[in-house]
C-alpha cells in the first residue's frame, strides 16, 4: 500500500511538472512565483487615456512571438489602433474594406516597409525584428494611422477608455515599468513584484 502511494505521488509530481512546462514554453523557472500589476493612466486630454501601452522594459528570458497578431483595415481605420507585440512577431494586415488599402511605415525599426496595395479579403504580413514603435500609415487614405509597439517580453497591457490596465502573471523580481502614449510621456517606475502580490501603480502623463 505504501508503494502504491509513493507511485501515485510520483506520477502526480510528473503531471504537475508537465503542466508547468506546457504553460512555460521558454523554459524559465520562476521559483519565486508571480504577481499582478494594475493601475490607471491619466492624461491632460481624456480622449488619450485609451490605447496607452503599459509594459515592463525587460524580463529575462527568450520570449516567443505573440500569437494571432493581426491588424484589420475596416471602415478606413486600423483595428486595433495600437497593437503591442513581442519582438519577432509576424503581424497579418487584413483588408476588410471594399476599397484598395496600403500599409507602410517611415520608421527604421520596421525597415521603413511598404507592403504595397491590395484589395478586400487579402492579407499581407510583416515580421517586426526590432523593439520600438512603428507608426502605420496608408498611402491610399492619408487619414489612417495606427501603431505597432514592439516589446522585449509579453508583460504589457493596453489601457481601456478609462485609462485602466492590468498586467497578469508577472514573474517575481525587480523591474522598470514604463508607459507609451502617442502624444504624451510618463516617468518610468522602479518596481518589485512579489509572489501573490497585486501592485497598484498609476501614471500621470504630460507633454
Amino acid at each position: 500500500m505504501l508503494k502504491t502511494s509513493k507511485m501515485v505521488l510520483f506520477y502526480s509530481t510528473i503531471a504537475m511538472v508537465a503542466v508547468f512546462a506546457l504553460s512555460n514554453p521558454i523554459g524559465v523557472c520562476y521559483a519565486q512565483g508571480v504577481g499582478t500589476i494594475t493601475g490607471a493612466v491619466t492624461v491632460p486630454l481624456p480622449k488619450y487615456k485609451k490605447d496607452c501601452v503599459v509594459y515592463i522594459e525587460n524580463v529575462p528570458g527568450n520570449w516567443p512571438p505573440t500569437k494571432g497578431a493581426c491588424i484589420d483595415q475596416k471602415g478606413l481605420v486600423f483595428i486595433p489602433h495600437v497593437l503591442p507585440i513581442v519582438v519577432n512577431t509576424t503581424v497579418e494586415f487584413l483588408n476588410s474594406d471594399n476599397v484598395l488599402h496600403n500599409v507602410f511605415t517611415p520608421d527604421k525599426i520596421a525597415d521603413k516597409f511598404n507592403l504595397g496595395t491590395w484589395p478586400q479579403g487579402e492579407i499581407r504580413t510583416y515580421t517586426f525584428k526590432q523593439t520600438g514603435v512603428a507608426i502605420l500609415l496608408c498611402k491610399v487614405h492619408t487619414e489612417m494611422e495606427g501603431y505597432a509597439v514592439v516589446l522585449q517580453n509579453p508583460f504589457f497591457s493596453v489601457t481601456d477608455e478609462n485609462g485602466n490596465y492590468t498586467i497578469k502573471d508577472v514573474p517575481a523580481g525587480s523591474y522598470t515599468l514604463k508607459v507609451w502614449n502617442k502624444k504624451y510621456g510618463g516617468k518610468p517606475q522602479q518596481i518589485e513584484v512579489k509572489n501573490g502580490q497585486a501592485l497598484q501603480l498609476n501614471f500621470e502623463l504630460k507633454k
